[in-house]
């Protein structure tokens, strides 16, 4: 007897370093400034026109027509903007995203689309590297750090979809769009684990476990990074109002932002590999349904009611907004879907301030932020407060109150679509 198990069609994304020579690097930002360029031109022409007038045959039209006659259109493939600025209206009518709006010249992302995976003509030069054809620059290498469907393995299931060119402030990365058609998991029935987020541990769980991280940057980048803010603002404070930012504080900004960048890099790695484990060990995975939009609220108040402590909050929130509890959710939530597991919230009120071993909840429990000392004379019991919180997590999940998200359900529909076993 064999199982045979039903095929899903995966879609998700990779990200790879480009290793560019200067000048292909300059052909990538004029490329990339020309592609937002097209876009507000494209954005306006499209908003101006009357509903019954807009398509995408006369989009293409005016395209065609701009590139006769403004030269600096033919530095890139301008078809492949009006196929990005499409898929964006897609999305907002569909409700995946906003609205499509005008792309500021420094606070947009720098990027270009490539919508057809075919003109990439991928290949593997060795271990380490990739090559990629990139239209109207020609012959990069990327990183090779995931296996892709490329050449024998690729077929109509297993093919990279297209790509896009992202700019960060540590350089140009390609991010490949791959299709993959694989076996759907067999649904996995335990372990089961309450997870609770926190800034001085960052995740505890129900079981004594603990995922903690050091400083993201070391103590020589914290202090250049210090260093350099100082410098920015003493720049800044001979820049008056409405003047153009000067060349030398531009370079400082990029600098800052690149120490940024590497913070957050090491941020998502850390993250990636905690929840990979928690996600092929545990198969019922328990969080909170936290609103961390009213968490992280300030607390100045107005000038009538002022508010108190704010530096406390404010410190406080940056370390919220720091740990990115939302992406850790939402990497936990595909990663234990993939292997068969589910991922379920329970309601946060009382689930700090419970006894996870009398289950009173008694005022003044929870002594300090590492300590719970249960004030039931019946009870006493002393322990870790965060242990203490996931226990509880797990424990309302247990009593039936879950709380699973749209997007959690139809994951775990699809991982369980199974065929009962047949007979070889």
């Amino acid at each position: 007897m064999v199982t045979e198990r039903a095929c899903e069609k995966r879609q998700f994304g990779h990200r790879a370093r480009l290793a560019l020579t200067p000048a292909q690097a300059q052909l990538m930002d004029t490329q990339a400034h020309a592609a937002r360029a097209l876009w507000n031109l494209l954005h306006d022409w499209w908003t101006m026109l009357p509903r019954d007038k807009r398509s995408l045959a006369a989009a293409d039209a005016a395209i065609r027509q701009g590139r006769k006659e403004i030269d600096w259109l033919a530095v890139l493939p301008a078809q492949a903007v009006l196929k990005t600025y499409f898929q964006a209206w897609k999305n907002c009518w569909e409700g995946r995203a906003g609205r499509p709006d005008f792309k500021a010249r420094f606070r947009t992302v720098m990027s270009v689309d490539i919508p057809q995976g075919r003109d990439l003509c991928i290949t593997r030069v060795h271990r380490r590297w990739g090559m990629a054809n990139i239209p109207k620059i020609g012959r990069v290498r990327f990183r090779w750090t995931k296996d892709l469907p490329v050449g024998k393995r690729a077929d109509t299931a297993n093919r990279i979809t297209g790509a896009r060119l992202v700019k960060d402030a540590l350089g140009w990365h390609i991010a490949f769009r791959v299709q993959t058609l694989e076996p759907a998991p067999e649904p996995r029935h335990g372990p089961e684990v309450g997870i609770d987020v926190g800034v001085t541990v960052p995740l505890a769980l129900s079981d004594g476990t603990t995922y903690g991280h050091t400083a993201w940057l070391t103590g020589k980048e914290q202090t250049k990074l210090g260093r350099l803010e100082r410098r920015a603002a003493h720049r800044k404070s001979f820049r008056t109002r409405g003047e153009r930012t000067s060349h030398r504080l531009r370079a400082t900004y990029d600098q800052i932002a690149g120490l940024c960048a590497r913070a957050k890099r090491r941020h998502l790695d850390w993250q990636h590999k905690t929840t990979t484990v928690i996600a092929a060990k545990y198969g019922v995975v328990v969080v909170e349904d936290l609103n961390i939009t009213n968490m992280v609220k300030s607390a100045k108040g107005t000038v009538e009611v002022p508010g108190k402590n704010v530096a406390q909050k404010s410190g406080l929130n940056r370390a919220i907004i720091g740990e990115a509890w939302g992406r850790t959710v939402e990497l936990l939530t595909y990663k234990t879907a993939r292997r068969g597991g589910t991922l379920h919230k329970v309601p946060a009120p009382g689930t700090s301030q419970r006894c996870s071993v009398c289950g009173v909840t008694t005022p003044g429990s929870r002594e300090s932020q590492a300590v719970f000392a249960c004030k039931n004379p019946d009870c006493g019991w002393v322990g870790n407060a965060d242990h203490n919180g996931a226990r509880n997590i797990l424990h309302v999940y247990r009593t039936g109150l879950a709380l699973v998200p749209a997007a959690g359900r139809a994951v775990v529909r699809r991982a369980r679509r199974v065929k009962p076993a047949t007979a070889r």
